[in-house]
């Protein structure tokens, strides 16, 4: 077993390739080990290199609304009346505490999301 730290995308590939054919080593064993370890690494380098933003608050909402075919009007029940949902969705107005709960549970978007900072408009 000769590890080393991943340092260039060379070395990500060929890491991810050696994982391939580690991917049903038993646990406690010295390949077992070994995949152990490299996921780690792998996991460390995407950490720094591939990071994920945090999408922005409305723009999650959009997708949810999007893909469960919803109209705004089904949105007054999570934001209130029709014009403060056309205020949330223009970015005119920002997402309350009881609009990220009531999000949160009844769309299932993570609170981390909704709680994010975004820019709204003037």
């Amino acid at each position: 077993m000769n590890i080393k730290p991943i340092k260039t995308e060379v070395d990500y590939e060929a890491t991810l390739e050696r994982i391939g054919t580690l991917f049903d080593a038993k646990p406690n064993t010295p390949k077992g080990d070994e995949l152990e370890i490299l996921v780690t690494l792998v996991s460390s380098y995407e950490d720094e290199h591939y990071k994920i933003d945090v999408p922005d608050p409305v723009e999650a909402i959009k997708h949810i609304m999007e893909a469960q075919e919803m109209h705004p009007q089904d949105m007054i029940k999570f934001l209130g009346s029709s014009s403060k949902v056309s205020e949330v969705m223009n970015k005119k107005r920002g997402l309350s505490l009881s609009m990220i709960r009531k999000l949160t549970h009844g769309l299932h978007i993570p609170a981390d999301i909704l709680v994010a900072e975004y820019e709204l408009s003037q």
